[in-house]
């Protein structure tokens, strides 16, 4: 089962997918996509420990080139990826901009979602709003637009995720 949550920034989105990896009864493994810049970042990660702690999860940090770490996940895992937003930034901005990072963080995520039992991807909504950005942040909001299109059309549920609240767009949660 692949399973697509989006939502705004503390919407409860990564809670709710370690709800979901924890149903699949299978061996949890939480994918760590973020590489921490600053103190901000270091806090996040630890207030995402924390919500962890004692679940059971084995974590994996790779947020690039997801294939790389493929053979250290097990076929029967539920992974939780933590997140396509994070996963597409370390791809697209890693020296030069990346316009073809999209499609590739695309078929990579596709890729997991073949390679395990199941997969949880969370994904930040950043496209609805309607204030002037750079090039570069443009380029980044349409390609995480395009990414999350491709994983609605493949994956089996999608949901979004506002103030805690689930809507399901698509398919059923187990």
């Amino acid at each position: 089962m692949k399973i697509l949550l989006i939502g705004g920034s503390k919407s409860g989105k990564s809670h709710l997918g370690q709800e979901l990896a924890r149903t699949a009864g299978r061996p949890m493994i939480y994918w760590a996509t973020m590489q921490p810049l600053d103190s901000e970042d270091e806090d996040r990660i630890a207030a995402h420990l924390l919500d962890r702690e004692g679940w059971g999860f084995t974590t994996i940090e790779c947020g690039r080139a997801l294939e790389s770490a493929f053979d250290r996940v097990p076929n029967d895992s539920a992974v939780l990826l933590d997140s396509v937003t994070v996963l597409l930034a370390n791809e697209m901005f890693s020296e030069n901009i990346d316009e073809q990072a999209g499609a590739r963080t695309a078929q990579s995520l596709l890729a997991l979602g073949e390679h395990v039992h199941t997969l949880v991807c969370v994904c930040d909504e950043l496209w609805r709003e309607e204030e002037a950005y750079g090039e570069g942040t443009v380029l980044f909001r349409r390609q995480l637009a395009e990414v999350c299109r491709k994983l609605v059309e493949e994956f089996d549920v999608v949901c979004e995720v506002v103030a805690g609240i689930l809507h399901v767009w698509k398919g059923e949660l187990p």
